[in-house]
């Protein structure tokens, strides 16, 4: 169920970024520019890291999505249930762990950050680009997952396994072509 009526059930990102093509414009290229741009971080982290980040955060719509996007570019099946239940257990790139603290220290509780958390995970060998980009991917899935819940947008497995193969494929460019005036 949608809150808002004009959006049918079970709803899409794409139909709330048709409330406001702009913003909507805006938002589509600043993911292209934090999610598919070169960057220390793989595609597919970044990918892993907004499932993630959705996880924690309960929003079915965007976890939904990212994980099956995560998945293509070669995410464990489980991977993300299995980081939500204990991170420091789950089968992860050692070098990962310490970013993926930090975004969920980021979203869970973002004003206890301290320079120790950067630092882990410069130390584990990532630089400053890498942790930038990282708090971006980060802060954008906070932002994207109150879009979608303050919408009542759930998706369904159906919606969440077309969209992360078209993510996958394509990339984000497409969803351009659908907002322009």
């Amino acid at each position: 169920m949608t809150f808002f009526p004009n959006i049918s059930p079970p709803g899409s990102a794409g139909e709330i970024f048709q409330l406001n093509k702009a913003a909507g414009r805006a938002l589509v290229e600043y993911h292209m520019a934090v999610l598919r741009q070169p960057s220390p971080l793989s595609v597919g982290e970044r990918e892993l890291i907004a499932a993630y980040v959705s996880s924690l955060n309960a929003c079915q719509y965007c976890a939904g999505v990212h994980s099956v996007t995560a998945a293509a570019f070669g995410l464990a099946e489980g991977l993300i249930d299995d980081m939500i239940d204990d991170l420091e257990a789950a089968e992860i790139d050692e070098k990962l762990r310490p970013i993926l603290r930090y975004v969920r220290k980021l979203t869970l509780e973002p004003a206890k950050m301290v320079g120790a958390d950067a630092e882990a995970v410069f130390a584990a060998g990532w630089d400053e680009q890498a942790l930038h980009d990282a708090v971006c991917v980060c802060c954008l899935f906070n932002f994207m997952n109150r879009l979608l819940e303050g919408h009542g947008i759930k998706g369904s497995q159906e919606i969440y396994r077309d969209r992360g193969e078209r993510l996958m494929a394509n990339g984000y460019a497409p969803i351009l072509d659908l907002l322009q005036d």
